[in-house]
Parts: structure tokens; sequence; C-alpha cells
């Protein structure tokens, strides 16, 4: 069993490869690890943070997940998420991995000007404006934080250049992940 984790900033191209790459072997399923969040929203009270990845039950969640689909399907998954917290990291990684998943883990990196023009240029929620502009805002706070998570990130990362093309960062995760 085993994911293809990709990760780096928001507006880094995370969704956009993980989509490459399904399309490229449609054999990989895609698990976008947001959706346990919207669900805890939902069940549990909000960490102060507002950030539902300061919920033990979301990072555990997300493991969980990924292991029963993995389990029922027998087939890999990619995980686009952003994730700079190294011990979040090390307790998502390490449950999957004490069930015997293995993990490759990339980070595609960009640099923070070309994040932000990217950001201010996408729309997330087209129809409500005011959801769209608050998306964005928080967004564009993240990038410090998510730009200085690459010199934090596990030792077996495979960092990744977020100004090549698509196909280029594709045919780079396909060479450095197990097949």
């Amino acid at each position: 069993m085993r994911v293809i984790w990709i990760n780096g900033a928001f507006g880094a191209g995370k969704t956009t490869l993980s989509q490459q790459l399904t399309t490229e072997d449609p054999r990989l399923l895609m698990f976008d690890a947001e959706l346990p969040g919207f669900m805890l929203r939902e069940i549990v009270p909000p960490p102060v943070s507002g950030d539902f990845q300061d919920l033990r039950v979301w990072r555990r969640t997300v493991a969980d997940t990924a292991i029963a689909v993995l389990e029922e399907y027998g087939r890999r998954l990619v995980v686009p998420m952003t994730v700079v917290v190294p011990s979040y990291l090390d307790e998502i990684f390490g449950r999957l991995r004490a069930h015997n998943v293995l993990v490759d883990h990339f980070f595609i990196d960009v640099p923070t000007g070309v994040l932000r023009t990217r950001i201010a240029a996408q729309s997330v929620w087209p129809d409500d404006p005011v959801r769209d502009a608050q998306v964005r805002a928080w967004r564009l706070e993240q990038v410090a934080r998510c730009a200085a998570a690459v010199s934090l990130l596990p030792a077996d990362t495979v960092v990744l250049d977020g100004q090549l093309p698509v196909t280029q960062l594709a045919s780079e995760v396909w060479a450095r992940s197990a097949t």
C-alpha cells in the first residue's frame, strides 16, 4: 500500500499536479484530505486557531481514511494537502507507516511572489464573492509560513521546483516514487 503525498503552499499547484498524475494513471485514487476537516467542522468545536489541522482527530481521520481506502480498493492514493507543521506530518505519516503504508512525500516549492500572484488570480468560491475574498485573504496570510516550512520537512521529502510545467513535475514524481 502506498500514498503519494503532494505538499506545498496554497497556490503551489498540488491539486493540478495530482490531477495530472491521476490522468496519466487512472488506477490512482485522489483523496482530498480537506474533506475530513469540513466534516469535522460540522461535528466538533473548532480549535482556537480556526484551522482544522490543529485538531488531533483530523490528523487521525486523514490517516485512517487513507488506510481504509487503500485496504478496500488496493490502489495507490494521491493526497494533495498542505501540511507544514512537522509534528502533524510525523503524526499522519507515522500512523500510515504503522499500517504498512509507504509514503512518497513531495513538496512543491514556489517563490513567495509567484504564490501571491497565483492566489490573487484564483477563485475558490466564484458564486460567493465574500467567501471567496475570505479564503483568498487566509491563503495569502499563510504564504510566509508555508514557504518557511521547506527547511523543516522530513529528510526523505522530495522538493519539486513549482515553476516547472505540471507535466515535468509529474515526470519527476513518477521517477522518484516507487511503482
